[in-house]
């Protein structure tokens, strides 16, 4: 089955659970092999342009930041990942599911993400071995 015949008998893709939409400019921070190459390739199709890397100069819509226990400072993270963004932008913070290796807290989440400036608004099931944590910046300090 194609994935738009799934999407017409009401099936979502990864991208469109996450909301993601055509057009949007979407930058990739922290990819490595054991990223989900599946939800890659939907946000990719869902988007209709390919993801930009972390060397990306201009401004984006969205991050997706991938990101596990052993990688620096979430902090310093977030704000790197926050500096491109467009106003109404937002980042995906992408965390591997409990039980897997590198598994991140979502109290260490929720209490870095305002330290910094963000807000979380949601968290999902992204893909198979992966959590998804929306965060914004609050529209009072935009």
């Amino acid at each position: 089955m194609s994935a738009t015949a799934g999407q017409a008998q009401g099936e979502r893709s990864l991208a469109d659970r996450l909301g993601f939409k055509p057009g949007q400019v979407v930058q990739e921070i922290g990819y490595d092999d054991d990223c989900d190459e599946e939800l890659r390739a939907s946000i990719v199709e869902r988007t209709g342009s390919e993801l930009v890397d972390e060397d990306y100069t201009d401004v984006v819509d969205v991050v997706l930041l991938w990101w596990r226990e052993e990688d620096e400072d979430l902090g310093d993270a977030l704000v790197d990942a926050k500096t491109p963004l467009t106003d109404g932008g937002y980042i995906w913070l992408l965390t591997p599911k409990p039980g897997r290796d590198g598994h991140v807290e979502p109290s260490d989440i929720g209490e870095v993400a305002p330290t910094v400036g963000l807000s979380q608004t949601s968290s999902v099931s992204a893909a198979a071995d992966w959590s998804g944590t929306r965060l914004v910046t609050p529209k009072a300090r935009r």
